[in-house]
């Protein structure tokens, strides 16, 4: 048994959950044990505050998620396209959230960094780091996408809603452009005959409320 208490209090709660899941719903978890399939993925952002199953009131098995650090969609990472061609090529999910949140800690710290950015250059966000380390080289777009909006001048208070909303529309916007999602809508269908639907929303962290940003995108 671990000596330390946060995770001897993680184990502890999972095992108070799954015997109130249990009691609840009895045969919930050898029905989860038999595959899954779910109806969306969620890309959002790292940050602890932002559980998706949590915030949506959702089950095991409802959602397939990629989390990462200011919920991007970078057409080159590996990881996200496993994802996203898992999700609706393999499962068959009908949905794809992309997910920013307020008070995000990358979206401030670009929104710090794109006063110093120079066109044509990669911007090192975090300069207390190496310039081609991870965390810069992850962050270099949106930085990128703060300083093309010209708001290093303006309050924080009003530069980050901005900045984390228009972030969550260029996500959607690389996301349209994908081959899996690309390939779906040619087709009208996925392989696995359901239709695509991407969305793009904001959690208010202050609030627990998800706004939907009314740019959602489908079949033609």
């Amino acid at each position: 048994m671990t000596h330390h208490p946060a995770i001897a209090q993680l184990l502890t709660a999972n095992a108070q959950w799954a015997k109130d899941v249990e009691l609840l719903e009895p045969g919930f978890f050898q029905e989860s044990a038999k595959g899954q399939a779910p109806h969306t993925l969620w890309i959002g952002c790292s940050d602890s505050r932002v559980p998706e199953s949590v915030i949506t009131g959702a089950k095991p098995g409802d959602i397939f998620v990629n989390r990462n650090v200011g919920n991007q969609v970078n057409l080159n990472d590996d990881n996200m396209l496993a994802v996203l061609t898992y999700a609706v090529e393999h499962l068959g999910v009908e949905h794809v959230v992309v997910c920013g949140h307020t008070e995000c800690g990358a979206a401030a710290v670009c929104f710090g960094a794109c006063s110093s950015f120079i066109p044509g250059q990669m911007p090192v966000t975090i300069p207390t780091d190496a310039a081609e380390s991870p965390l810069n080289r992850w962050l270099a777009p949106l930085t990128t996408l703060a300083a093309g909006l010209q708001i290093s001048s303006a309050p924080a208070n009003e530069a980050l809603p901005l900045l984390v909303q228009e972030n969550v529309k260029a996500q959607v916007d690389n996301l349209c452009r994908s081959e899996v999602i690309a390939n779906a809508w040619a087709n009208g269908k996925s392989p696995k005959g359901k239709e695509v639907w991407v969305h793009g929303w904001v959690y208010n962290v202050a609030s627990g409320t998800i706004r939907d940003l009314g740019i959602s995108r489908g079949p033609k």
